[in-house]
């Protein structure tokens, strides 16, 4: 969902009084058109759609968010005022450039997954390693990418990490979130060691995050999880320094999901452009 004071924000921070470099044109009814100049997972266009309608002007939108676009291909036909499709055109490139690179950057990694492991399994995630005020916008375009989009926010899930356990222990820090969450609510424990490891599962973490471990460290710390008959009790999560250069090591570990904060933060950007056409 797209609120009007979100477009209105984006909108404002671009627009200002006195703009000459839109104005300069004559204000008449034009045709343009919004190309792909390269092969990419399509996202974007929930946002870019609502700023074209938010600014006046008509278009046909000849492709939807996830779908895989060739370079050359026109994805969007626009119709309308030339001052309007001025002051619209970079802020919908961006928007559509930006998350077609994270899109584009989640489903390498799945498909990295897939070969690696003859699934899709383990699951891709973000991180809330996002761009504060679009972060729902990043989260989708991993989504569209065919990745999870993890937790929006902090009160999403019940998240024990590192800090909360040298603050106050991680058995406390467990027992106090139980007594605080309702029986809706899951619990996540980020683990170093697989003695931490060992200890949430026992606890009852519904989701345990093997944080900052080598593939090594990981694999082994899943056999003493079995050894205890705690494995099948919990969702296992990898994260911490995972790239799609070293994905592989991570894909037969044996964890549920791994997340990176990299398929956010080391997508490029999609190079994508706006042509005026007769």
């Amino acid at each position: 969902m797209i609120l009007t004071r979100e477009i209105e924000h984006f909108l404002e921070e671009d627009l200002r009084d006195n703009d000459i470099s839109c104005t300069l044109v004559p204000s008449k009814n034009v045709n343009a058109a919004i190309i792909v100049k390269k092969e990419c997972i399509i996202s974007g266009t929930e946002i870019a759609s609502a700023l074209l309608k938010y600014m006046g002007i008509s278009f046909e939108q000849k492709v939807k968010d996830g779908d895989a676009a060739k370079a050359g291909e026109i994805i969007y036909r626009l119709n309308g005022d030339s001052v309007s499709i001025l002051r619209a055109e970079r802020i919908v490139l961006n928007f559509l450039s930006h998350l077609s690179g994270i899109a584009t950057n989640t489903h390498d990694c799945v498909k990295i997954i897939k070969k690696e492991t003859g699934q899709n399994k383990p699951k891709i995630a973000a991180t809330r390693k996002t761009i504060p005020g679009i972060r729902k916008f990043e989260k989708k375009a991993v989504f569209d990418g065919g990745g999870d989009t993890h937790r929006q926010n902090l009160a999403d899930t019940v998240m024990i990490k590192d800090n909360h356990i040298e603050i106050m222990g991680l058995k406390n820090a467990f027992i106090e979130a139980k007594k605080q969450s309702s029986f809706t609510k899951k619990i996540e424990i980020e683990a170093d060691t697989k003695e931490q490891a060992l200890e949430a599962a026992k606890l009852g973490a519904d989701i345990l995050l093997l944080d900052n471990m080598s593939p090594e460290q990981i694999i082994e710390t899943i056999k003493i999880l079995e050894h205890h008959d705690v494995r099948k009790n919990v969702l296992i999560e990898a994260s911490g320094k995972i790239r799609k250069e070293n994905l592989k090591a991570y894909a037969k570990t044996g964890v549920d999901i791994i997340s990176m904060s990299s398929v956010i933060n080391d997508a490029g950007w999609i190079d994508i452009g706006l042509d005026m056409i007769d």
